[in-house]
């Protein structure tokens, strides 16, 4: 199976493109328009690793509390949290 990680749709690419410039602002790496070439692997790779951090914030939350119909028991709650940007 061939990869196609292009984007087709003009609109997306430019939110991509919009997206990638805040995150590597954020980052402090200096990014241009078009190639990129002078970057470092290191500089690269700390702004795709912002831009996955803030696309896929998942938050998880363990613990006990008392459970609600059976006096004396507790009961383990899990809450899963995601915030989408």
């Amino acid at each position: 199976m061939k990869s196609n990680n292009q984007i087709n749709i003009p609109q997306a690419r430019e939110a991509m493109d919009k997206f990638k410039m805040q995150a590597a602002s954020e980052v402090g790496v200096n990014l241009t328009n078009g190639y990129n070439g002078h970057l470092t692997s290191r500089e690269a790779g700390s702004v795709g690793g912002q831009m996955v951090k803030k696309m896929s914030t998942v938050r998880h939350a363990n613990f006990t509390r008392k459970d609600r119909t059976a006096i004396g028991h507790e009961i383990e709650v899990r809450y899963i949290a995601a915030i989408t940007v």
